[in-house]
């Protein structure tokens, strides 16, 4: 064995703008923050000689403080934060391409992405990979999206991801073999397209390329352990900031490769980090504004609401889809279960805790399909595939009962009202603005198929505003899960 070092690397990924602790747990416990992330990251800063934190996607969105800064008090506490390297998720892109080039260019740190371009000058968007030197060591990054992950690019003509993994892999090769002949030490992939992606693509790489760690999100995957595929570690840290990976590992400067390696989730809380006061007075200043401008409350629940996954049904999800289907009056207002963003709201409901899990402003518009169409749309969003923190997730209006038999991966029945829907009959049905340009990721219907019968309607520009207002003139307000989306 040849000369060797010992790095750590921390690593997050799905942040989301979880800035702030929450008391859980044992009396005065603190879970999560920025302020304990960033104590736990200064003390491992402060222990360990060569230590490294990357960020693995979806910095932004998710939090009022985010939302009404646009994403800019985010890049300044993560500036205050100093990962050494990050790359984009698909909620980088939220505010919309302009804004995020010059979110981009507030970073005091490298934000990689390889596979990105703008399609008719064949140019890259932004930086492909980042060569971090530490300690006589070169350690390569390179970052990877794919298309499945930036679902709103694709109305966008001058830009284009690859769109398979083959072609992302054939990307990482690309820039591999220009720089290996370099010594480098090290090969981390980036990523944000999902745990269950991670593993196809490591199986792509070719072993010539010397990629040996990738470090992903979008699934918010809690791990054991890293994966092993065709000697390749896969790691993920879940979402938010309640915990943070850490590698220790010990490189071979002689044949290039990872000899020794230990993997943990460490918990973000008060008993085993120290809060980090000066960035929790920066955080404050942000939040000070916010609360001023959105404490007000705008309903109260007879009970705390939740929304505890995204892939079946849920108590807010069924409240939010009877609101738009109040307001619309269609058979079925499909709502996108990611667009709740919070795992529970109420039982006194504050504009800013409202805007904070329901923060896309999105339009709300009305089709016209078949009843066959509407069974394969509900075949298509309840079935295994679509389950795997991936896909795209539906929750429906009351009224509605879908039945999926997972054995048989198929729809056994869909009634409206106790009536089983006609394969030959029209139903009317509503979409959030992204979800009808995407829905064929989740429904497995095309923007052809659903305006076929009938021209789209605009029902409204802001779903957010139709559920908002609901709210305000429902009080007291209980909501429960009754079978609306049934397994068997």
């Amino acid at each position: 064995m040849g000369d060797t070092k010992k790095f750590t690397i921390l690593h997050s990924n799905d942040m989301h703008g979880d800035f702030l602790a929450e008391v859980r747990g044992e009396p005065g416990n603190l879970i999560g923050g920025l302020s304990l992330l960033s104590g736990y990251i200064n003390q491992v800063r402060r222990e360990e000689k060569n230590v490294l934190y990357c960020i693995a996607g979806d910095m932004v969105q998710g939090s009022l403080i985010d939302a009404e800064y646009k994403g800019i008090s985010t890049m300044e506490i993560m500036n205050y934060l100093a990962p050494d390297i990050a790359t984009l998720g698909n909620h980088e892109f939220d505010y919309g391409l302009p804004h995020l080039l010059f979110l981009e260019k507030m970073a005091n740190f490298p934000i990689v992405n390889a596979n990105l371009y703008i399609t008719q000058y064949n140019k890259r968007l932004f930086q492909p990979y980042a060569i971090l030197r530490v300690d006589g060591l070169d350690i390569l990054f390179i970052g990877i999206i794919t298309e499945k992950v930036i679902d709103m690019l694709k109305t966008d003509n001058m830009l284009s991801s690859f769109i398979t993994l083959q072609e992302a892999a054939a990307e990482v090769g690309k820039i591999c073999n220009a720089y290996k002949n370099d010594d480098i030490d090290l090969t981390v992939l980036l990523t944000h397209i999902g745990y269950d992606s991670d593993k196809e693509l490591a199986a792509m790489l070719d072993p010539a390329w010397g990629v040996d760690m990738i470090i992903g999100g979008h699934s918010h995957t809690i791990l054991e352990q890293p994966a092993v595929v065709n000697n390749v570690l896969i790691a993920q840290a879940g979402t938010g900031t309640d915990q943070i990976g850490r590698f220790d590992i010990t490189v071979d400067d002689d044949t290039n490769s990872i000899v020794d390696r230990q993997w943990n989730l460490v918990p973000i809380d008060s008993a085993h980090c120290v809060p980090d006061a000066e960035l929790e007075r920066f955080i404050s200043g942000f939040k000070g504004v916010v609360d001023q401008k959105y404490g007000s409350i705008i309903s109260k629940f007879t009970r705390t609401l939740t929304h505890p996954e995204r892939t079946r049904e849920t108590e807010l999800g069924n409240l939010f889809a009877d609101a738009i289907q109040e307001k619309t009056g269609v058979d079925v207002a499909f709502v996108g279960s990611g667009s709740i963003r919070k795992t529970e709201l109420g039982p006194a409901v504050t504009l800013g805790d409202y805007l904070a899990l329901f923060p896309y402003d999105d339009s709300v518009s009305r089709f016209v399909v078949t009843g066959a169409q509407l069974k394969h749309a509900f075949a298509g969003f309840m079935r295994p595939e679509n389950c795997n923190g991936e896909g795209e997730y539906y929750q429906v209006n009351r009224g509605v009962q879908a039945v999926y038999d997972r054995s048989k991966h198929e729809l056994v029945s869909l009634t409206l009202h106790g009536v089983p829907v006609d394969d030959a009959n029209h139903y009317s049905i509503c979409l959030q603005g992204y979800h009808y340009k995407n829905a064929k990721v989740g429904l497995q219907l095309t923007a052809e198929e659903l305006e076929l019968i009938e021209k789209p309607r605009l029902l409204a520009t802001s779903g957010r505003d139709v559920v908002e207002e609901y709210l305000r003139n429902h009080q007291n307000v209980n909501s429960e899960v009754e079978g609306r989306l049934r397994y068997v």
